[in-house]
C-alpha cells in the first residue's frame, strides 16, 4: 500500500462500474464522428462480452439481473464496434432485450441517447426545456434544490433536449431490431409498477403542457437560457477532471459543446473531451480488455 501511495498522500485505484459507461464512450466517439481507434474498440468489445449475463443481457451491478437500458447500450456499442449481429452473444442479447420489453422500455437517459442517434423520436423523451435555467429561486423547481451531481448532468442535457442534434454516426449503425414495434413509433413510456399513479399523472400532465408551450418560447429568452447553461458548464469544468468529475455529466458537456458549434480545439471543449479519455483503463497487451471508469476515486480510496 505504501508503494502505491501518491506523492501528495492520497491513493487512487481503478473504479469499475456497470457496462453503460464503456458503452456510452464507444457511442460518443461515433456520435462525434471521430476516427475510431479499432484496437481500443476491440478491447472494450471483449470487456463488454465478458460482462454479459448468461441470459444475454447486462446488469447494473455484479451478479445483478439484466437491465433493459444497460443491455440496449451494450448491444448498440458492440454492433457499432463491428460485432456480427448473428453472433451467439448478440443473438442472446437481442432475445433478452425483446423479452424485457424492447428498447422502448429503456429509461430516460437511454431514450435521450437513442433520440440523439435518431433511433427513437424526441416525442418519446420527456421534455426538459432549457428555460429551466431562468426559473426564479422561489419557483417549486429550481436547480439549486437538487444535488450538485444532478445539476451537472442535467444542465448540458437541457441544451441537448432543446437543440436536438443528430449523431454523425458515420457507420450508419442502427438498432431497429431491438424494438418490438418500429422505433419511430415509440411514445412516452407508461407508468412503471413502482411509480405512484398520482405523481405519474402529474408529471405526464406537466409534460403535455410543456409540449404545448415550448413552441411559444420567445427566441431571445431561449438563447439567454442556452447561454446561461453554457456558462454554468464552463465555470465547472474542473480542469482536466471534467464537469462534475463524473462521466454522465462529462459526456453531456462534450455533446453540448458540439451541439453549440464550439470548435473542438477551443480550450474548454478540448479539455472536456480529453477528460473522458483520462478515465479509460486498459489491461494486457494484444487480446486484452479496456473499459471506461465513471470517475476517479481518490477520496474514497484514501
Amino acid at each position: 500500500m505504501i508503494a502505491r501511495q501518491r506523492a501528495d498522500g492520497h491513493w487512487v485505484f481503478e473504479l469499475e462500474a456497470d457496462t453503460t459507461i464503456p458503452s456510452e464512450y464507444v457511442l460518443l466517439v461515433h456520435y462525434l464522428g471521430e476516427p475510431a481507434d479499432a484496437a481500443l474498440e476491440a478491447r472494450i468489445g471483449r470487456y463488454l462480452l465478458r460482462r454479459q449475463n448468461a441470459d444475454g443481457g447486462w446488469p447494473l451491478f455484479h451478479g445483478g439481473a439484466s437491465d433493459t437500458s444497460a443491455s440496449v447500450k451494450a448491444y448498440f456499442a458492440l454492433k457499432m464496434i463491428g460485432e456480427p449481429v448473428d453472433a451467439p452473444a448478440m443473438r442472446r442479447a437481442r432475445e433478452r432485450i425483446l423479452a424485457l420489453g424492447g428498447a422502448e422500455a429503456s429509461n430516460v437517459f437511454t431514450r435521450t441517447l437513442l433520440a440523439l442517434y435518431g433511433v427513437m423520436p424526441w416525442r418519446a423523451v420527456p421534455l426538459m426545456p432549457v428555460e429551466i435555467m431562468l426559473l426564479p429561486l422561489w419557483f417549486p423547481f429550481h436547480l439549486s434544490k437538487i444535488s450538485y451531481w444532478a445539476r451537472t448532468v442535467i444542465v448540458p442535457l437541457l441544451v441537448l433536449n432543446t437543440l436536438r442534434p443528430c449523431a454523425r454516426n458515420p457507420r450508419r449503425v442502427g438498432i431497429d431490431e431491438l424494438f418490438r414495434r418500429p422505433g419511430q413509433a415509440a411514445r412516452m413510456p407508461g407508468r412503471a409498477p413502482h411509480q405512484s399513479r398520482f405523481w405519474y399523472a402529474v408529471f405526464r400532465g406537466v409534460d403535455v403542457a410543456l409540449r404545448v408551450l415550448e413552441p411559444l418560447s420567445p427566441r431571445p429568452m431561449r438563447q439567454r437560457a442556452i447561454a446561461r447553461a453554457e456558462q454554468f458548464v464552463r465555470e465547472r469544468l474542473n480542469g482536466d477532471d471534467g464537469l462534475g468529475a463524473i462521466f454522465p455529466a462529462m459526456v453531456n458537456a462534450v455533446m453540448m459543446f458540439d451541439a453549440l458549434g464550439v470548435p473542438r480545439d477551443e480550450p474548454a471543449a478540448a479539455q472536456a473531451r480529453a477528460a473522458l479519455d483520462r478515465l479509460l483503463v486498459e489491461h494486457g497487451d494484444e487480446g486484452g480488455e479496456a473499459y471506461c471508469q465513471p470517475c476517479f476515486s481518490p477520496v474514497w480510496d484514501t
